[in-house]
């Protein structure tokens, strides 16, 4: 057990218009199972990279441990031949015996180590990568977004696989495997960090908590503010007006007053001046303290929708369907059936490789999106809605470059409104004017997010719409969906998200 002490950590990327980490001072043990939390772009993945001293910072980070990150870098030499043939390429002295250990409490057979890396599904490769980190001993394990891609399955394998561990950080925005996972958070608020020992929902119970406390103190603060501002200004008023009673007076009406009476009236003038200054500098400080009271306070914004009413209430028919690609043995699925009505959200369901996007794919393509790119023959029915209008988002974000103005322009969005629901979604101002290729991956996702709720829609169809997104824009969109109740075709595997959004589940 070793402790890691950040001590006023300042950092921040060349060229970079703002801090990621300013005079950022806090301690945690290496015996933790710690749980990363934070909006997108605050700089979770950044922090871990700091700890592997890969980037110069101001201050200090103090520890006896030695780090191992997740996901490894796989070269493209290393996807064509098996992991067994580069495992210690990855980990120094990793044995295959205590990789072969590992990949069986993760439920995984030792047979996918003897395989070409490329020919595995994104859960076999995660499961390689996992045993291989936990392969060695002593090591602190900082874990980033393990279960990105995975299906359901492959999601339980390893959330069960890391309750049983200790020593690392997770960043996971998955709410199902963090409280299954962790005993403590890291949390990157909006002005401070904190740590505390719980899992995600006992903190997320205790912020909202806290939060109300907050807003209840706010509302005290600036009924407080009004009533010394209203005070202030009857004090300053009173002031004013009897400095003027000081020179001049009408010796019939004001037979008690003299001109000795003047040196009095200054000293009473003088006196209710003070007490407007206190009133000013007391009404500062509330209001000082009132800020501070809001720094860290989570109030996402309210989403909106504007899905568009088709005139049919059936948008699509998929009827003893059936899909091959062009030289397979076996068809991808076979005898799939359901229907999409006006105001139903559907959820796409199975494992890795069952033919989910190839499906959506083909929808589109129906519907004159695009090309799936692929020869596939089919059986059955695919049908849509005649002038159906589809809002997509689909799981690459790699083609995103240039800035927001540019993208605007390729979409055909509205800039000013593109941008407004940037900023709900928790973009600060500076990153309008950065390249989308320097935004994270959650910031890159929230673009393409953005673009398809400014579009108005008959049918919104999300390929995994929540990789990389954080936890708190999660809820903002579950929040949205669920007041709008837009007919949708979507794949996640968040669970907690599919449970609270989906009408229907069609399995493949």
């Amino acid at each position: 057990m070793a402790q890691i002490s950040v001590n006023n950590l300042t950092f921040y990327y060349d060229g970079s218009f703002d801090n990621i980490f300013e005079n950022v001072s806090f301690s945690i043990d290496t015996n933790w199972k710690l749980g990363f939390i934070g909006r997108n772009g605050k700089g979770k993945t950044t922090f871990l990279n700091l700890l592997q001293g890969k980037y110069p910072y101001q201050g200090s980070i103090s520890t006896t441990t030695l780090f191992d990150y997740f996901p490894y870098q796989i070269s493209e030499h290393q996807m064509e031949i098996p992991a067994a043939e580069f495992m210690e390429e990855l980990k120094a002295e990793c044995e295959a015996w205590r990789v072969i250990c590992e990949l069986a409490e993760l439920g995984e057979s030792a047979e996918i180590l003897y395989r070409p890396f490329r020919t595995l599904s994104p859960g076999e490769r995660a499961k390689i990568l996992l045993a291989v980190l936990f392969s060695g001993e002593n090591d602190f394990l900082l874990i980033d977004e393990p279960t990105n891609h995975l299906d359901q399955d492959a999601r339980e394998n390893v959330k069960n696989y890391l309750a049983s561990k200790k020593g690392f950080i997770l960043v996971s925005h998955d709410r199902d495997l963090l409280d299954a996972c962790i005993d403590h958070v890291l949390v990157l608020n909006r002005k401070t960090i904190e740590v505390q020992s719980s899992n995600f929902s006992s903190w997320w119970e205790n912020k909202r908590r806290k939060d109300q406390f907050v807003l209840a103190e706010n509302e005290k603060h600036q009924r407080e503010i009004k009533k010394l501002k209203q005070a202030a200004m009857r004090t300053s008023g009173w002031a004013v007006q009897n400095e003027g009673t000081k020179i001049g007076f009408d010796p019939i009406k004001e037979h008690d007053r003299s001109k000795d009476t003047r040196a009095f009236i200054g000293a009473k003038t003088k006196k209710l001046q003070s007490r407007v200054k206190q009133m000013e500098k007391r009404i500062v400080r509330e209001i000082e303290e009132k800020e501070g009271l809001l720094q860290d306070l989570e109030r996402p914004s309210e989403l909106k929708l504007v899905p568009l009413a088709h005139y049919k209430n059936t948008l699509v028919t998929i009827k003893d369907y059936a899909l091959q690609y062009a030289g397979a043995a076996n068809p991808v699925f076979t005898d799939v059936t359901f229907t999409i009505h006006n105001g139903e959200q559907i959820a796409l369901c199975g494992k890795n490789g069952c033919g989910k996007s190839t499906l959506i794919k083909m929808i589109l393509q129906k519907a004159g999106w695009f090309n799936p790119g692929m020869v596939i023959s089919e059986k059955g029915v695919r049908e849509t809605a005649p002038g159906l209008v589809i809002s997509y988002v689909g799981q690459d974000t790699a083609g995103l470059k240039g800035d927001i103005s540019t993208f605007c322009r390729k979409e055909n969005l509205d800039q000013s409104l593109f941008c407004a629901i940037l900023r709900q979604l928790d973009f600060e101002r500076v990153q309008f004017f950065k390249n989308m290729e320097d935004y994270s991956d959650g910031q890159k996702k929230k673009v393409l997010l953005a673009a398809s709720l400014l579009t108005p829609a008959h049918l919104y169809i999300w390929d995994e719409p929540l990789n990389y997104i954080d936890v708190f824009s999660r809820m903002q969109i579950e929040n949205l969906l669920l007041e709008y109740q837009p007919t949708m075709l979507f794949v996640e595997h968040d669970i907690r998200f599919r449970e609270k959004v989906a009408t229907k589940t069609v399995e493949l």
